[in-house]
């Protein structure tokens, strides 16, 4: 397969349809939503409506078919109109029906992956703790084989869609005895007597976004919801990390797109000493910062989504695509309030949120810190990637719905 920078003419419509979505949609709305910490559910309907829940799962399973650069096509939209938004996909599509994809029976995609690709139902992922972020095997969540069940009890943290998902994949222990090689996956439902969540308030950013806590008491969760076999777990969170690191890493691109977008206007609208701000080679040296990580980590991003269309492992190009991609949506999102002076640090204008909202990405799905040690192992020959019992499989072009 040659390498192609082109985008092809369904991208393109795929871009513009999400691009108005966002315009019409989110946009007039945002500024209201983030005072208020409001997550607006209908979001989902709305997209739902557009096909876009499940832009890259098959047809056969209720999804576009279309590849996975249009999964990241949508994450950057998305994420221009705020990152609660890119979060929400991020986690139903990237981290939860993917996984289901990759990893699931076909029972398992029937009951759960087909409504999830429809929208029809939201899936989220389970898998940091109070105790237990970086360090996954450090989970004290904990699965006991009863018959036919599994009993869960244990808490989760930093969930996104906590309030909202109808299906998470949780990561317990089975046998703590195995360290990490005794984390199992299992597919929980609300409905199951004895779970619950709580929504977290007091963010620094993604205010329009619900993130927060799931509990689970005595949780029976069929044994046909264990995903993948008994001891997996860690397999099957690190390749879901795989994918959720994609569309994180594209939705910096998208806010990197926002700041620009914000920046060049301003630069524009904005006199001092007689001329616009955008003449003074100081203002221009953060304007071309910004154009730069754009440039850079849209490379980056569409590398891994070239590399999932054939099927191939992408552990560590979706970890260096992350890793950059967002240091500069941070660095873009300072530069702008910069670039704005006074009124960048009022919600007058978006990049005072845009810079909240850039911090968060830097920390979930692994810390800058923990990419850089990967990257280093990699370079050294001290990490290397195993072929998985199951991989993703590759885009089939043939599949496309329109």
């Amino acid at each position: 397969m040659m390498m192609n920078f082109d985008f092809t003419p369904e991208q393109e419509m795929l871009r513009s349809t999400v691009r108005k979505f966002v315009d019409k949609e989110i946009m007039p709305y945002i500024k209201e939503w983030d005072e208020r910490g409001y997550f607006d559910p209908n979001i989902f309907k709305r997209l739902a409506e557009l096909n876009l829940m499940g832009v890259c799962i098959p047809e056969e399973y209720g999804g576009m078919g279309m590849d996975y650069n249009s999964l990241a096509i949508v994450c950057e939209e998305l994420e221009r109109g705020d990152t609660a938004f890119r979060t929400a996909v991020s986690v139903h599509t990237g981290l939860n029906s993917l996984t289901l994809l990759q990893w699931g029976t076909e029972e398992q995609k029937q009951k759960y992956l087909v409504p999830q690709a429809k929208g029809e139902k939201i899936g989220a992922f389970g898998l940091t703790e109070p105790n237990a972020g970086s360090d996954v095997a450090s989970i004290s969540t904990t699965a006991v084989r009863d018959g036919d069940y599994y009993i869960l009890n244990g808490q989760k943290t930093w969930i996104s869609l906590c309030d909202i998902a109808d299906h998470f994949i949780v990561f317990a222990y089975t046998d703590k005895s195995k360290k990490h090689r005794g984390i199992s996956a299992f597919i929980v439902e609300r409905t199951m007597p004895g779970f619950s969540s709580k929504a977290i308030k007091g963010k620094l950013g993604i205010r329009a976004g619900n993130t927060g806590e799931l509990f689970f008491d005595n949780v029976r969760v069929p044994k046909e919801n264990l995903l993948g076999k008994e001891g997996e777990g860690f397999k099957i969170a690190m390749s879901a990390l795989d994918n959720g690191r994609f569309t994180v890493a594209a939705g910096a691109v998208g806010l990197i797109m926002a700041c620009l977008e914000a920046s060049v206007k301003y630069c524009h609208e904005r006199k001092t000493f007689g001329k616009e701000i955008g003449r003074h080679q100081l203002v221009q040296q953060m304007i071309a910062r910004m154009e730069a990580g754009l440039q850079i980590s849209r490379l980056l991003v569409y590398k891994v989504g070239f590399l999932k269309n054939q099927g191939r492992r992408t552990t560590r190009e979706a970890s260096l695509a992350k890793w950059i991609a967002c240091d500069f949506a941070n660095q873009a999102a300072d530069d702008a309030v910069q670039i704005h002076g006074a009124y960048g640090y009022s919600n007058e204008y978006p990049v005072e949120r845009y810079l909240r909202n850039s911090k968060a990405p830097v920390i979930y799905e692994g810390t800058r810190e923990i990419h850089t040690i990967i990257q280093a192992e990699y370079v050294l020959g001290y990490r290397q990637d195993k072929p998985l019992r199951k991989m993703l499989p590759p885009w089939n072009p043939d599949s496309v719905k329109l």
